[in-house]
């Protein structure tokens, strides 16, 4: 097998006393799009923070590109962010500054490069999600998916080789959403990029991606492509991506101690 552009060995995370993942192991392929799918509070989140180095795992390794994460200095994290391109939940765009000047923020951080060749590459970027002419435009004069788009063309701004997608589709209508899904599969396989995308939404996920893995109880439980994700019988994949209400993942929080005690009802008590 080749080496993984991701890789998760035996991982291990814990906010304080509260056990997120548990002894967690996968792997992304180089160029591979996937999607994390799982209940709310499943660590989704805390796998995009372990991938991009904000937190470090309490046991295993995270590796990204064959290197151990955990490892690095401050100056190989940083240099490991400009490679990486995120795009957050609901585009996180910086409201006091134009399109254009949002889209080139990366570029004047990281790079050299004079004025002019910036103005370019961000047209290029603008144009490559459909919003060339809008340079000028303020955050609050754009749409919900236009300014999902522009968070877009700023994630991919520096092209990066890898890309982290935080519930890219949360509210946005039906047509907006599939045109987020089709620019992310576009422009993944137009940069050649390996992403990872964290999302609830499993119909349109599966429409795109390349391979799902499926976490909870701070394991993947389930893992596969489209496809087999599609026809498999397992009862707890079938509750999720048919959304039912029934099913192995209980409604209710696993609370330590019975209702009835809690209102002291119990015999003894009344």
């Amino acid at each position: 097998m080749t080496e993984p552009f991701i890789e998760f060995r035996g991982v291990s995370f814990a906010y304080n006393d509260r056990p997120i993942l548990k002894d967690l192991s996968f792997r992304v392929e180089r160029g591979q799009l996937v999607a994390i799918m799982g209940g709310s509070g499943s660590g989704k989140t805390t796998l995009l923070r372990l991938i991009s180095g904000q937190v470090r795992p309490q046991q295993g390794q995270v590796l990204v590109d064959g290197r151990d994460l955990a490892r690095m200095s401050h100056a190989e994290l940083y240099e490991h962010r400009r490679r990486m391109g995120f795009l957050f939940q609901f585009g996180a765009l910086f409201t006091d500054l134009t399109v254009g000047e949002n889209v080139a923020f990366p570029l004047k951080e990281h790079t050299d490069l004079p004025p002019r060749l910036i103005d370019d590459l961000v047209t290029l970027k603008l144009n490559a999600v459909g919003l060339r002419g809008t340079e000028k435009l303020m955050p609050s004069e754009l749409s919900g998916g236009m300014a999902r788009r522009v968070a877009l063309a700023r994630a991919i701004a520096l092209d990066p080789a890898l890309m982290l997608y935080d519930e890219p589709f949360t509210g946005l209508d039906p047509i907006s959403l599939g045109v987020i899904a089709h620019l992310i599969k576009k422009l993944n396989d137009a940069l050649g990029t390996t992403a990872v995308m964290v999302t609830h939404d499993v119909h349109k996920s599966l429409d795109i991606v390349d391979y799902v893995f499926f976490v909870a109880q701070g394991k993947i439980i389930a893992e596969g492509t489209p496809a087999e994700v599609r026809a498999s019988d397992s009862p707890w994949l079938r509750q999720f991506v048919d959304g039912a209400p029934e099913g192995p993942v209980h409604f209710a929080y696993p609370a330590p101690t019975s209702l009835a005690a809690d209102l002291g009802l119990e015999a003894g008590h009344a």
